[in-house]
């Protein structure tokens, strides 16, 4: 088999575990060169432990709100495997509450991180994928959020849709430069958040795992949750060059539950 990105170097952020490490494994798979960017050390470090590590370069303490971290992580990352074509920004967070307890901070966390994140990576990332040149990816992952509401998420909802914005607005002014901006947006993924989830909902309600479980996959019209596979295998696609015309793009990866980007 031909490995469809050998010679290419991506970054994912949040790539210490669910979709991120998913992604990261999938992309290495495909001959790429992976940099897993994170807060955290060890979790990365298990990843690039369990795929190829001369494939891998870690780079903890990129946290995607502080800009400086991200430059001195992708100086590193430069150094380690050369410039980079491809950037999956995927670190986000998902906290639920009730719109009326939603403090100011709150809100201004989420969207920190699930928004203004984005556009820090990609900011700061963009000088170098235009160095690359054509076939540079920009791909990143939101959440069927970003398309439609869900009771008890309203800044993660705010945040995801504005990656969107986002995402297609970038795809136009880039489009002259070879260089393509998607976002795939997933359902309920069966990731340690979800996991999290369950256990708090069996903690504080008593209901078994099982009843637990079905709030999350009865919107799924296949009745099961999403697997980070089916999430990096649609970016692998969007990474590699099928996808050239590929561009703008929300894909949804959700059985069924959201039908139009």
């Amino acid at each position: 088999m031909v490995d469809k990105l050998a010679g290419r170097h991506a970054l994912v952020t949040g790539a210490g575990s669910g979709i991120g490490a998913a992604i990261a494994k999938a992309l290495i798979q495909e001959g790429a060169s992976v940099t897993l960017a994170g807060r955290r050390r060890e979790p990365l470090n298990s990843v690039a432990a369990n795929s190829d590590p001369a494939r891998c370069f870690v780079a903890a303490g990129f946290d995607v709100t502080d800009r400086t971290a991200i430059e001195t992580g992708l100086k590193a990352a430069i150094e380690r495997f050369g410039p980079l074509s491809i950037l999956v920004n995927n670190a986000g967070e998902a906290p639920s509450a009730p719109f009326e307890k939603i403090t100011p901070e709150d809100w201004g966390h989420v969207l920190s991180v699930d928004l203004t994140g984005v556009f820090n990576v990609t900011q700061l990332a963009l000088p170098h994928l235009k160095a690359h040149g054509e076939g540079a990816r920009i791909i990143t992952v939101a959440s069927t959020a970003g398309l439609t509401g869900y009771s008890y998420v309203s800044a993660y909802c705010a945040a995801k849709h504005g990656v969107i914005g986002l995402t297609r607005a970038l795809a136009l002014e880039l489009a002259r430069k070879s260089i393509t901006v998607n976002a795939v947006c997933p359902g309920f993924t069966d990731t340690p958040l979800i996991q999290k989830s369950l256990d708090m909902i069996v903690e504080k309600t008593g209901r078994s795992r099982e009843d637990a479980l079905r709030e999350f996959t009865k919107s799924n019209p296949q009745g099961r949750l999403v697997q980070p596979e089916e999430v990096a295998d649609a970016v692998t696609w969007l990474a590699g060059p099928a996808a050239s015309s590929i561009t703008g793009q929300a894909i949804i990866i959700a059985g069924g539950e959201v039908m139009s980007g």
